[in-house]
């Protein structure tokens, strides 16, 4: 990947993460940092990777906000990042997953 991928990249991560924090219940829009937010984002789309959603041939993929969530909270406990609730994540996969229109 080039530089100007990556920055494109980032640049679309940060329009994610400010789709998300306005979509965010009032007491959780300040809750988490930028850096914690990204951390979120690369865990979602791992989860992706992991679960082949993203291989589906199908037009039609269900996807549960619940186990991405939890899915979530397990990777940032194991990784140190943090306790999460997965109750609370819920807010960011959901806000993810209609900033790329996959959810109204």
């Amino acid at each position: 990947m080039s530089n100007d991928e990556f920055a494109m990249e980032d640049l679309d991560d940060e329009k994610t993460i400010a789709y998300i924090r306005e979509r965010l219940p009032q007491d959780l829009k300040e809750k988490w940092s930028d850096d914690e937010f990204y951390y979120f984002l690369d865990t979602i789309y791992d989860y992706y990777d992991k679960s082949g959603i993203l291989d589906s041939s199908n037009e039609e993929v269900d996807i549960d906000l619940d186990e991405i969530a939890k899915f979530i909270a397990k990777e940032a406990k194991k990784n140190g990042i943090g306790d999460f609730d997965p109750e609370e994540l819920y807010f960011v996969v959901e806000g993810e997953l209609a900033y790329n229109g996959i959810l109204d």
